[in-house]
């Protein structure tokens, strides 16, 4: 299915004006403050180490385009996914972290282990909406723009455009919402994947948040019982 393109907007309605950057701006530094919160035993290291990365690349990338717009320079673009890339390598290790916690019955109260699990939960949810806004069709940059890939992600707007407005086109909240949907429901909701890799990142997506809500937060239940 495509939409009609013309010089003033892009398929879907997409403005050319592009997208600000704050809102996900915004998600990195909400997974920045529950990574400093977790328990020193789930920090990969020193707890400073990876937020001093996150915002080394993330100030630069808030003040030198604060809108994502067509055309962007190819480092502008490896910046951003690099910054995706370490919260979710981080968030990984804390997962990994706290399952061998859990597996070597290494001390730490039912509390401790419930609250790591429930903050890894949370940043799985906002690091794949990361992803899922950052790949979308090439990217915010690339849906600004009157020439992009096809879609990633078929949203419900797609498939009934009289539903929404005329100038509607996903934004970083949508993408954390199907970010969200997925962790919970463990698969697709409203928002159905198209191409293979969109399809492999909500399986990932999926089998992490089953496996920290299904093993860690129900051992750790079992703990404080």
């Amino acid at each position: 299915m495509k939409a009609p393109k013309s010089k003033s907007a892009a398929a879907w309605g997409t403005p050319t004006i592009g997208e600000v950057r704050w809102p996900a701006s915004l998600a990195v530094l909400a997974a920045l403050l529950l990574y400093v919160t977790l328990p020193q035993r789930l920090t990969l290291g020193p707890a400073w180490v990876i937020p001093v990365i996150e915002l080394a690349l993330l100030v630069p990338l808030s003040i030198a385009a604060p809108r994502r717009v067509p055309n962007e320079p190819s480092w502008l673009q490896i910046a951003s996914m690099s910054l995706i890339g370490v919260v979710n390598i981080a968030n990984i290790a804390s997962l990994v972290l706290l399952v061998e916690a859990l597996v070597q019955g290494n001390k730490a109260t039912g509390s401790e282990l419930l609250l790591g699990a429930v903050q890894i939960w949370l940043t799985n949810v906002i690091v794949f909406g990361l992803w899922y806004w950052e790949l979308d069709r090439g990217g915010p940059d690339s849906r600004a723009s009157t020439e992009h890939r096809e879609p990633d992600f078929l949203f419900p707007q797609m498939v009934t455009p009289a539903c929404a407005h005329p100038l509607w086109s996903p934004k970083f909240f949508d993408y954390l919402y199907v970010s969200f949907t997925n962790a919970t429901a463990f698969s697709p909701t409203d928002t159905m994947p198209l191409t293979t890799w969109a399809k492999m990142l909500m399986m990932v997506q999926s089998l992490a948040s089953l496996l920290t809500v299904a093993l860690v937060a129900a051992r750790a239940v079992n703990i404080l019982t």
